[in-house]
C-alpha cells in the first residue's frame, strides 16, 4: 500500500468521524426537538378534545338527560364532529375503542379495517391501563399518539399519526446529512490526493531509480537531491548505500555462486538418501550432524510383517516376476506404514520392520501400529485378487506388534551406519510375528500394545505365552476392525469366558464354552486348539502352581 493511501486512509476516517459524530448529534436532537413538538401537539388535541367531550357530558347530566338514548346519540355525533374538526393530515387518525377492545369511533381519510391482532393490540393497551404518550400498532403499520378514558361511554380515544410521517422531517434531515457527508468525503479525497502526490513525489522517485537498479543489475545510477528535508537525506543516504554496495557486489556474487552450489549438492544427497533414510532422520542430520552416532532411550511400537512360507510361494515365479511381485507388494504396504506415520527400518528378505514414534514421537503410536496392521491385511486381500487373476500364489503374512523402551538412533561407524531401533521390546516384536504361523492368526500383538487399543478395537486374548529367551511369561492378542457383527461379538464374549474358565482350571467348564465358539465358528482355530488342551488337562491336571503360561521352545 503506497504512502499516499495510508495518508487517506488516516485522515478520512477521522474526518468521517467527525462529520458522522456531528451529523448523528444534529439528528438526535432534531428529533428530540421535532418529537417534543410534535407529541406537545398530539397532546394538545388529546387535551381539547378530551374536554370538549367531558363538556358534552356534564351537559347532559346537569340537563337530567344522560339517560336519554336520543340526547346522548346527539352528544356523541357533536363529540365525533369535533374530532373530525382537529384532524389535519391524511394520515392522522382519532378513534375510541370500548373496553373490550371493538371501535366505536373512528375519523380518518381512508378506510381502516380492524382486524383480530388490531383488538387484541388495543385489550393489551387497555389492560395494561395505556394513557399519555403511547406507541401501537394498527392494521400492521406503527403508529404514535396520546390517549385518555373516557369513562362515561366507556372508551380509550387515542389520537395518533402514522409514525413514518411523524419522523418524516428527521428522515429529510438525515438524507441531507448524507448528502453533506458524501460531498465532503469527496472533496478531501481530491484534496488529500493532490498534496499526498505533492509529499510523497520525492519518495515515489527513489523507488523507481531502486527498482532500475533491480531489473538492470545498474549500481550506477544514482537519485536527485531535491529538497534540504528529510525526502533529501534520505535521496542522499541511498546514493551513498548504492556505492557501497557497488564495492561488495562482486564478493556477493561469488558467496552466492558457492550457495548455490552446496544447495544443489544437499538436495542430490536428500533424494539419493530418502530412498533409504526416513526423511526426519535426514532432516535432524543436517541439523545437527554431532548427534549422528547418539543414541537414546524411547518408547515405541515396533512392528515385524513376514511372508509365510515364502520359498514355497516363490517356487511358482520367475526370477523377474518375483521380484516384480515383491516390489509391488512392498509398494502397498509401506504406503499404508507411512501414512500413519511410520518408519521403514528395514527389509529382511521379504519381511518388513517398521516402528512408531521416532524421530517424531505421537501420544497414539501403539494405535497407529495396529491401525497399520489390520489395513495392511485388508490390502492384502486385493492384492491376493491380483495374484489370482495371474494364476500366481498368494502372499500370506503374519504380523507382530510390541510397545516399550528401545534404544533409537543411528547405529553403525563412521564409514556405515543405519537408523535403527534395538533392545528387547525389539526382540519380542519380532518373536510375536513368529507366533501368527502356530497360532494361525493374522495380526498378534503384546500386552503393553492391548492396553494402549482395547478401547479402539475389539480385541481377543490368544495365549499367555513365555517366548525363547524370555523368563515371564506374557499375554498374547490379536485385534479386528471395530465393525463386528452380532455373531463376531458374541463369540467374543464366550472365547473371554472360556478363557476365565480355562485359567481357573476349571477344564470341564471352559470346554463348553470353548464348543460354544464352534458353534458358532467350526473352522476357529483357537477353539479347537484349547479344547485339545482342556481334554490333556482333564487327563493328565497340570501342577498346583500351573499359572496358564505356554513354554515355547522355538522362535
Amino acid at each position: 500500500m503506497s504512502i499516499r493511501a495510508k495518508i487517506v486512509l488516516v485522515v478520512v476516517p477521522l474526518l468521517v468521524a467527525a462529520l458522522l459524530i456531528s451529523g448523528t448529534i444534529s439528528s438526535y436532537s432534531a428529533r428530540s426537538g421535532m418529537t417534543r413538538i410534535a407529541m406537545s401537539s398530539l397532546g394538545f388535541k388529546a387535551q381539547e378534545l378530551n374536554k370538549y367531550m367531558d363538556s358534552q357530558w356534564n351537559l347532559l347530566v346537569t340537563n337530567e338527560l344522560s339517560e336519554e338514548e336520543e340526547y346522548v346519540a346527539v352528544a356523541r355525533d357533536a363529540m365525533e364532529a369535533y374530532a373530525e374538526s382537529v384532524v389535519r393530515t391524511p394520515t392522522e387518525l382519532i378513534l375510541a375503542v370500548s373496553y373490550e377492545g371493538d371501535p366505536d369511533l373512528e375519523l380518518s381519510t381512508g378506510d381502516l379495517s380492524f382486524g383480530p391482532q388490531d383488538r387484541e393490540e388495543f385489550r393489551r393497551l387497555i389492560d395494561g391501563d395505556a394513557s399519555g404518550w403511547i406507541e401501537f400498532s394498527l392494521n400492521g403499520s406503527a403508529r404514535v399518539g396520546h390517549a385518555f378514558r373516557f369513562s362515561p361511554f366507556q372508551w380509550l380515544v387515542v389520537v395518533s399519526e402514522d409514525e413514518a410521517a411523524f419522523y418524516r422531517e428527521v428522515r429529510e434531515i438525515l438524507v441531507r446529512n448524507a448528502y453533506v457527508l458524501g460531498g465532503a468525503i469527496l472533496v478531501s479525497l481530491i484534496l488529500l490526493f493532490f498534496f499526498a502526490g505533492i509529499l510523497t513525489g520525492p519518495l515515489r522517485r527513489v523507488v523507481s531509480t531502486m527498482r532500475g537498479i533491480i531489473s538492470n543489475n545498474d549500481l550506477s545510477a544514482r537519485v536527485a537531491v531535491e529538497y534540504r528535508d528529510e525526502t533529501g537525506d534520505l535521496a542522499h543516504t541511498f546514493n551513498i548505500m548504492v556505492e557501497e554496495l557497488q564495492k561488495a557486489y562482486n564478493q556477493i556474487k561469488g558467496f552466492a555462486f558457492k550457495a548455490v552450489l552446496a544447495q544443489k549438492n544437499e538436495h542430490k544427497i536428500r533424494n539419493i538418501f530418502q530412498k533409504y533414510v526416513p526423511k526426519d532422520v535426514i532432516d535432524s542430520l543436517f541439523s545437527n550432524p554431532e548427534s549422528m552416532l547418539v543414541g537414546e532411550n524411547r518408547v515405541l511400537a515396533v512392528l515385524f510383517s513376514d511372508i509365510r512360507s515364502f520359498t514355497t510361494i516363490s517356487e511358482g515365479y520367475m526370477p523377474d516376476e518375483l521380484v516384480n511381485a515383491l516390489n509391488a507388494y512392498f509398494e502397498i504396504m509401506v504406503d499404508i506404514i507411512m501414512d500413519h506415520g511410520g518408519i521403514i527400518d528395514k527389509y529382511i528378505g521379504d519381511a518388513i520392520m517398521a516402528f512408531f514414534g521416532a524421530p517424531v514421537k505421537h501420544k497414539n503410536d501403539a494405535l497407529n501400529a495396529v491401525a497399520v496392521a489390520l489395513k495392511m491385511q485388508e490390502a492384502l486381500k486385493e492384492f491376493n485378487r491380483s495374484q489370482e487373476e495371474k494364476g500366481k500364489p498368494k502372499f500370506i503374512t503374519g504380523i507382530g506388534i510390541n510397545y516399550g523402551v528401545v534404544t533409537v538412533g543411528n547405529i553403525g561407524s563412521q564409514k556405515k551406519m543405519d537408523y535403527t531401533v534395538i533392545g528387547d521390546m525389539v526382540n519380542l516384536g519380532s518373536r510375536l510375528e513368529g507366533l501368527t504361523k502356530p497360532y494361525k492368526q493374522d495380526v498378534i500383538f503384546s500386552e503393553s500394545v492391548y492396553r494402549k487399543v482395547k478401547d479402539t478395537y475389539p480385541c481377543r486374548l490368544v495365549d499367555k505365552v513365555q517366548v525363547k529367551g524370555k523368563t515371564i511369561g506374557e499375554n498374547i492378542y490379536t485385534a479386528y476392525e471395530n465393525r463386528l457383527n452380532a455373531k463376531q461379538e458374541q463369540l467374543l464374549r464366550i472365547h473371554h469366558a472360556a478363557m476365565a474358565r480355562y485359567y481357573r482350571q476349571d477344564f470341564s467348564g471352559a470346554r463348553q464354552y470353548f464348543e460354544a465358539v464352534l458353534r458358532l465358528e467350526p473352522a476357529d482355530f483357537l477353539a479347537s486348539l484349547y479344547i485339545e488342551r482342556c481334554d490333556r488337562y482333564l487327563k493328565d491336571p497340570p501342577p498346583a502352581n500351573w499359572n496358564g503360561v505356554e513354554i515355547l521352545t522355538s522362535k
